[in-house]
């Protein structure tokens, strides 16, 4: 059993900022795995590696419950940002402190959200409140190879998957629900197909396996903030750099 107290001293612990933690009588986890299919990732081909892909619920024929706003983090450390794959519930406020002793540009242009947090050095931190739902991806306008997802969602009950695939929804009230799932490797219409209803009891609910397929996937290379390329060897620059005192 999880104690709603427990979760919620969990989400201090991993960055979150929370106001007020309500117990949730009544309240299932909803669990499952996830495997990716088809994957030329190599970290899927030699370790069996299905971690960062977002599960979330999606409540049907009813608004959905929404905490306080919170804080949560994604860091930037050793050129890369930490978490790669974030969900988050709208109204939530992300910060990015930069870990690294070099400047940091987190961005994004795409139109989950757009925004420009600008250089700014080692040691300090940006903020950027994310009011609707969307697939947000981040990108350093620096650094080519550093690049993160944020699954902004109305829900308060999701996860990520953990390198086995599984994943764990604590404290959802019972209920019928849309469930959801967002890989980056894969295509919109292979994850549409994906959606399924189920139905949350007061008990424990353990979800059938889900399978994605990456066939169809095509990666592309990002511009910077300005929609040109980057220029050449921009990831082993030395420019921009500064010891953390």
């Amino acid at each position: 059993m999880t104690w709603p107290w427990v979760t919620c001293f969990n989400a201090l612990l991993l960055g979150a900022t929370v106001a007020l933690c309500p117990a949730v009588s009544n309240a299932a986890t909803v669990t499952g795995e996830v495997r990716l299919l088809e994957s030329k990732d190599s970290a899927v081909k030699k370790k069996g590696d299905f971690s960062s892909v977002a599960v979330w619920l999606i409540p049907l024929g009813e608004s959905a419950v929404h905490g306080v706003h919170k804080h949560v983090q994604m860091l930037q450390k050793d050129k890369k940002f930490v978490p790669h794959v974030l969900p988050i519930e709208t109204g939530t406020t992300v910060d990015f402190p930069n870990l690294d002793p070099i400047f940091h540009n987190a961005f994004s242009n795409f139109n989950g959200q757009i925004f420009d947090v600008a250089l700014y050095p080692p040691g300090t931190s940006r903020k950027v409140v994310f009011e609707r739902p969307g697939i947000v991806r981040v990108f350093c306008n620096i650094h080519p190879s550093m690049s993160a997802i944020i699954v902004v969602v109305n829900s308060n009950a999701f996860a990520t998957t953990d390198p086995r695939g599984g994943y764990v929804i604590p404290n959802v009230r019972p209920g019928r629900y849309e469930l959801h799932v967002f890989h980056e490797r894969t295509t919109p219409e292979t994850m549409a197909k994906l959606t399924r209803d189920v139905t949350v009891s007061a008990e424990s609910l353990h979800v059938d396996p889900i399978e994605i397929s990456e066939v169809g996937y095509l990666p592309v290379a990002h511009k910077n903030k300005y929609g040109l390329d980057y220029p050449a060897n921009s990831d082993d620059t030395g420019a921009y750099s500064l010891p953390i005192k």
